[in-house]
């Protein structure tokens, strides 16, 4: 399938998921998290969701790192470049919305993308080699094209995995592992 009816599909199947349902794969999907082998790392960059796109909550991994005293990072886009700053997120830091609904830090302690240790990542859909789809813009091939080679790409999905991308292109970089509510799909 390619990526087009991809999205198509997987943003039709998000929209039919109600505000309980979303919250409790939400958080079924942080403790499958507990069980990976990234506890280890420190930097861990968290995507906060676009709330009305019905993106995963990633509040419950937000709490988890926080308790295991992790340094959190979180982005922000900017749309002319593509490219995404990363911050430290702390008590101190500043939210507001951009203008497709991400939230993002107004400011404060940046973070280069070769500190980062763990990447989660937002996405619409991945296929059984580790391959995803997101809205198409290149901000996560991007900025993963910049971390440590090291770096562990998770993928976080209330989906099972589509047999196979077929446009999958050289710029496109595999996760390591999709967290889903039911299983941990390793790549």
């Amino acid at each position: 399938m390619f990526k087009k009816e991809i999205r198509i599909k997987y943003k039709e199947f998000r929209k039919s998921l109600s505000e309980n349902q979303l919250e409790e794969l939400s958080l079924e999907i942080a403790n499958k998290v507990l069980l990976l082998s990234i506890w280890s790392k420190t930097y861990f960059h968290v995507f906060l969701p676009i709330e009305e796109q019905k993106e995963v909550n990633t509040e419950y991994l937000l709490h988890l790192l926080s308790g295991k005293d992790k340094e959190i990072c979180v982005s922000k886009s900017d749309f002319e470049s593509l490219k995404m700053t990363h911050f430290l997120l702390t008590d101190n830091t500043k939210m507001k919305k951009n203008d497709y609904h991400i939230p993002e830090p107004v400011d404060g302690i940046e973070v280069p993308s070769n500190k980062i240790e763990v990447v989660f990542i937002p996405l619409l859909a991945y296929d059984q080699k580790g391959n995803r789809v997101g809205y198409g813009k290149g901000f996560y091939d991007k900025f993963l094209a910049e971390c440590n080679p090291n770096t562990i790409k998770i993928g976080l999905s209330f989906f099972e995995p589509e047999e196979l991308i077929s446009d999958v292109n050289s710029s496109d970089i595999q996760l390591n592992y999709c967290v889903t509510p039911n299983k941990i799909y390793e790549f």
